[in-house]
């Protein structure tokens, strides 16, 4: 039986390695095939800005609605949370037949509050989003003989005092044919057959193709009165339309009518459907992540020679002088110790606020748990762009998951400071269940209060906060309890030494202990600032952030770092007589996210210039504070864990009484 196992163990890993070969469809991402003449429907998103990072609805401005009228498509916890609202619109294709001069419509006279509006959304450089088959309309400009990608195309422009409208687009779809044979042994399984349409019968001649590009240039185009009378919807213009991204000549008017029309064009491509978004990811400044990478090996490695140095040179030369003495040199010894030995009787003293500590790092584990399996995922694939609010939607599935972990750490530290005492144990596995998320929720409630008010699709609905509550109150919570349950049976960490009744007097020391705490955050810093530029850019510039197995090594190295900078310090404050370290280790590390939140307001000074009204500041501020609060929490955590265990191995090796 066992042998008949192994071998279905090996069959499996063969025929997943042949699927390999003919190419692996992720989870959520397979293949659409279309006939020659099947519909194609363009989707919008939100209208975006780089300029008040506020998003607003398609058809919050006067364009044309589709026939059937406005209708939400499915969209998941994570594309809520962004802000996305993706809804159906009125242009539409035929698969591989080429239009030219298809009139949309034409919208009412504008009311002055139309017009009105129309120019602050220009003015404020929004961007229409367009989505076909799930690929994002992609723009191209040429600038310095360097050609640019965007996704997207602004609403309009502003030329001198007059405002013109981008109402005539020419869309290049391009299209890959549909190889039957490839996919069916990628798909093997049963369910893909439900998510792929199929055009005639099996045998069936007919091509099909798929989807693997989607490019629109954005005209302003004059249409004469009387070539659009007596037109319908999809009607054909009889006057050519002559597309020049280069001029501008629809401008708006107040009490004045705006005609909108389109072109499309298929063009095959040898761009196959797995490689259709490397458009939109390419990945620019390689070498730039690969100098971040090794800036931050450098750090480790100077870090971890005075690491080496501590116990190799200090620690283990003090214990081995130690061990050889007699009883009668050591007693004399006592008397003329110095440094870290003179706290071994203060060293596991309980600190100030044990309660909140525990929670504190509780939830650090929580979160960086949350990190590591959402970036690793990412990193293989598995939340693509493609997949709209799956990251997201990871994110919270994973940190609700792990309040178990939460729960059971934050407790299992309380015995062990408490000496294995239990009592209490439900009030710090609560304070971690609400802590962080008490939080982080004050602050998110406070900014979606601000975009209600803005009328902004990026608010939060209401039904939405309902079901984030009910999500933490019925799954985070009931989940970090079990973990504190768990943490309360388990047997409590016991310390080396005694704790003396009568606490030592901390001598007084030449600098505050507390300005080593806040400066040992630079290099953490120094590891992580590099990856936080691009990381900023994809959250406010609009830009796509993919280069997920950088930063997973990134990752590694800052907890490195952390535990590194936390172990110095706490070693340095121990040799000065200091027995206070347990906040400090936490602090230590966890200090960088004040250099974070520095670099969030110079990149908004710097960097986001055009960010305009207070709103719009007040958001960006909310979330960095969010950000910040986050690493906080998961820096502080591996500095705390990584200091615990040193003070309990140096003084485990001590034999005081």
């Amino acid at each position: 039986m066992v042998s008949f196992d192994k071998f279905k163990i090996w069959v499996l890993c063969i025929c997943l390695v042949c699927e390999l070969g003919y190419g692996f469809y992720l989870p959520g991402s397979y293949p659409h095939k279309y006939g020659v003449g099947d519909f194609l429907n363009v989707k919008v998103n939100s209208l975006t800005s780089i300029d008040t990072e506020l998003p607003y609805s398609y058809y919050s401005l006067p364009f044309c609605k589709p026939k059937e009228g406005v209708k939400d498509s499915a969209e998941n916890l994570g594309e809520l949370l962004m802000g996305d609202r993706i809804e159906n619109s009125p242009y539409r294709f035929k698969m591989y037949t080429n239009e030219t001069e298809v009139f949309l419509c034409q919208t009412k006279p504008l009311s002055s509050d139309e017009f009105k509006l129309l120019k602050e959304r220009i003015d404020e450089m929004y961007q229409v989003n367009l989505i076909l088959d799930n690929l994002p309309a992609i723009r191209y400009t040429k600038k310095d003989n360097f050609f640019l990608r965007w996704t997207g195309y602004p609403v309009g422009i502003k030329v001198q005092d007059a405002y013109y409208v981008f109402n005539h687009l020419k869309f290049t779809v391009l299209v890959h044919k549909f190889e039957e044979t490839n996919v069916a042994r990628v798909m093997g399984t049963g369910d893909g057959s439900e998510v792929i349409s199929t055009v005639g019968n099996e045998g069936s001649d007919a091509p099909g193709y798929m989807v693997v590009g989607f490019e629109v240039v954005p005209c302003s185009f004059q249409h004469t009165p009387d070539s659009l009378k007596n037109l319908k919807m999809y009607g054909k213009i009889p006057s050519p339309i002559k597309c020049d991204p280069t001029t501008v000549s629809m401008a708006i008017k107040e009490n004045e009518p705006v005609s909108f029309s389109y072109e499309v064009n298929f063009v095959e491509s040898d761009v196959k459907w797995p490689s259709r978004w490397d458009a939109y990811l390419k990945m620019e400044g390689a070498k730039v992540h690969w100098f971040s990478i090794l800036n931050s090996l450098m750090v480790i490695t100077f870090l971890a020679g005075i690491v080496l140095v501590i116990f190799l040179r200090t620690i283990r030369r003090d214990l081995a002088r130690y061990d050889e003495l007699d009883k009668e040199a050591q007693a004399q010894m006592n008397e003329e110790l110095s440094g870290w030995k003179l706290v071994v009787g203060d060293v596991f003293r309980a600190p100030s606020n044990p309660g909140l500590l525990c929670a504190m790092v509780g939830d650090g584990v929580q979160i960086l748990g949350m990190a590591v399996v959402t970036i690793m995922f990412a990193a293989l694939g598995f939340m693509s762009p493609a997949s709209r609010g799956t990251l997201i939607t990871g994110m919270l599935f994973f940190y609700m998951i792990l309040g178990v972990a939460a729960g059971y750490v934050s407790v299992r530290l309380w015995r062990t400071i408490c000496c294995g005492d239990h009592k209490g144990w439900v009030s710090v596995a609560w304070k971690a269940a609400c802590f962080f998320p008490g939080i982080a929720f004050l602050i998110l409630t406070v900014l979606n209060f601000l975009l209600w008010g803005s009328d902004s699709t990026g608010a939060i609905p209401f039904s939405l906060f309902v079901i984030l509550i009910l999500l933490w109150f019925c799954i985070s919570v009931p989940l970090t309890m079990i973990g504190g349950y768990i943490g309360a049976k388990a047997p409590h960490i016991e310390y080396p030494v005694r704790t003396n009744q009568i606490p030592r007097e901390i001598p007084p020391q030449k600098y505050p202990s507390w300005l080593l705490v806040l400066g040992a955050g630079t290099l953490p810093f120094g590891t992580l600032f590099i990856e936080l530029f691009f990381i900023m850019s994809s959250l406010w510039m609009g830009r796509v952030y993919y280069v997920f197995g950088f930063l997973l090594i990134v990752m590694v190295l800052l907890v490195v770092v952390c535990a590194e900078v936390s172990l110095v310090l706490t070693y340095m404050h121990l040799c000065v007589e200091d027995w206070k370290w347990w906040w400090k280790s936490f602090f230590a590390s966890g200090s960088v996210a004040i250099y974070i939140f520095l670099y969030s307001i110079n990149y908004l000074i710097f960097d986001l210039k055009s960010l305009s009204g207070p709103v719009s500041a007040t958001l960006y501020l909310g979330y960095s504070l969010v950000m910040v609060l986050t690493i906080m929490f998961a820096t502080g955590t591996v500095g705390f864990l990584s200091s615990f265990w040193f003070v309990h191995y140096l003084f485990s090796s001590v034999k005081l009484d």
